[in-house]
């Protein structure tokens, strides 16, 4: 069953997006910001089937969404001078500085300063800001990926950076790509190292299974912590 014949199962105020893929056991999840939940199931599966075990979680999936409502967000940007903003979990004031030039992004030890032409809108320093923190990212992934694939002995294809609302990463074993949400360059470094590996280790057990537990276990034992961590933090200010 593809996305677009996902199924609905209601249960009062929440609402269970069923898709079947080839797995081997039911998982549910409850995504942030707004507590979306799936259920993967295995491809025969039958409706009622996932509906039993979907009612068995409905306790986990109200704590879950629980959590989400009081994890604190981000207030929307609006790129103005003496705004917060945050890079590799660090708090820096913003600083807006208008010229007739190129325009570009500095950082010092106090400050993220942006200099724009005149008359700049939010809109253009937010895409200034997104290419800087591309650019940040793909200045230290590539150096983390080659002493993770040492590691775990696998090989990235590739990896793509991507601002999502409900993942920090993703991963295609059959291509051997790895996605990151650009949002990482705003938390600890140590996280975005934690989310890397966590979809390589998709490269060797593509399911979240026993296996693909004992291979994080293994290699990054502090992953649960890491995890706790950045579900923690701030969520990205999305509308």
């Amino acid at each position: 069953m593809s996305e677009a014949a996902a199924q609905t199962l209601r249960f009062g105020e929440i609402v269970v997006v069923v898709t079947r893929k080839d797995v081997k056991h039911v998982h549910i999840s409850v995504h942030p910001p707004h507590g979306r939940v799936t259920l993967v199931a295995p491809q025969q599966t039958r409706l009622e089937v996932a509906r039993a075990y979907a009612i068995s979680r409905l306790g986990w999936i109200r704590d879950q969404q629980a959590k989400l409502q009081v994890q604190a967000r981000e207030a929307p940007r609006q790129f103005v001078a003496r705004e917060s903003h945050y890079l590799w979990g660090r708090r820096y004031l913003l600083d807006v500085k208008e010229r007739d030039a190129k325009p570009m992004v500095a950082l010092d030890h106090r400050r993220i300063t942006l200099h724009i032409r005149p008359g700049s809108d939010p809109d253009k320093r937010q895409v200034l800001m997104d290419e800087w923190h591309r650019s940040l990212l793909h200045a230290v992934l590539p150096t983390m990926i080659g002493q993770w694939e040492a590691r775990l002995k696998v090989k990235v294809a590739a990896y793509f950076l991507q601002r999502m609302k409900t993942k920090w990463g993703g991963c295609n074993p059959q291509a051997s790509n790895i996605r990151l949400n650009t949002e990482l360059v705003k938390k600890p470094k140590d996280l975005l190292e934690y989310v890397l590996v966590h979809e390589m280790a998709h490269l060797l057990e593509p399911h979240h299974r026993g296996s693909f537990v004992a291979v994080m276990d293994a290699h990054y034992p502090t992953w649960r912590e890491a995890r706790a961590e950045l579900n923690a933090l701030p969520l990205g200010a999305w509308g």
